[in-house]
């Protein structure tokens, strides 16, 4: 995809998230509705929602309609609870949803292998009342080492993202310096550098971070970026922030990867919801 308007330092290649961008078709039909719309690459949360473990019919029918509509499967998260809903990942939370995190990295790792897939993202989890935050820190060290592993066996990075305090406000990594912080946590755990943070701005934003200065700061130990307009977490252009002097920034600083649209179309089809887009 070309970059939007003349000014972007280098061009930005764009992948659609099909979890937050045509969801009013069915999975399915995703991967070719994006491809129309003219993107040659697409990102996923979990699909499965209610499980880790899903049926083999099921992860080829998907495999299947991503290869069928010709596009790039360049992200997948772990699975992570109920998203969209009330849960922010399963990592960090003992018991249960900590099994199911451990049960998914394979399958995942496989999924992602299947279609040349070299990132994976894993969402640390809310905090749980009740529940002492170091025991949280402790297991979800041991389960990103895990998870690092995995990715690292095909090839991929593995990606750790920072979310924004007032729509997640159990989430604790709620920061760049917090999330990078975690990023390197890992990485010294693991002696293997495939951790990575996954920059989405309009997080940040959210969290009133200085972002040309997280762009400074933390480009190099960045491997993946999203975007969304603040407020509202609309296509670019329908808020506040200045993404096209963001994503130079970003160039200028060396980041020459995908950066995702995972953003809202608002009460429009989302085939329409790319019109920011130079053509």
């Amino acid at each position: 995809m070309p970059a939007f308007g003349s000014s972007t330092a280098a061009e930005q290649r764009f992948n659609v998230n099909l979890s937050i961008l045509f969801t009013e078709l069915p999975l399915l039909e995703r991967p070719a509705a994006a491809a129309a719309a003219g993107f040659t690459a697409v990102e996923l949360w979990w699909p499965w929602v209610d499980t880790p473990t899903p049926e083999r019919s099921e992860l080829d029918a998907l495999k299947k309609a991503i290869e069928d509509a010709g596009v790039q499967l360049t992200g997948l998260n772990f699975y992570a609870g109920e998203l969209p809903g009330p849960d922010r990942g399963a990592l960090s939370i003992p018991g249960e949803e900590s099994d199911r995190f451990r049960a998914n990295i394979d399958v995942a790792a496989d999924f992602a292998q299947s279609l040349g897939t070299k990132a994976l993202n894993a969402l640390y989890g809310n905090r749980v009342e009740g529940v002492d935050p170091a025991e949280q820190d402790a297991l979800a060290l041991e389960n990103l080492v895990r998870a690092a592993r995995a990715a690292d066996r095909i090839g991929a990075i593995l990606l750790i993202e920072a979310l924004n305090k007032p729509e997640s406000p159990l989430y604790p990594l709620v920061s760049a310096p917090a999330a990078v912080g975690i990023v390197d946590k890992v990485n010294a755990a693991t002696g293997l550098g495939n951790a990575k943070f996954l920059m989405d701005l309009y997080h940040l934003s959210m969290n009133g971070e200085d972002l040309p200065a997280v762009i400074e700061e933390f480009t190099a130990k960045t491997g993946h970026v999203q975007i969304a307009d603040s407020p509202g977490r609309g296509a670019p252009g329908t808020g506040t922030l200045p993404l096209e002097e963001l994503l130079g920034l970003l160039a200028k600083a060396g980041y020459d990867g995908w950066v995702g649209l995972e953003y809202k179309p608002g009460d429009r089809p989302s085939s329409e919801a790319f019109d920011w887009l130079s053509r």
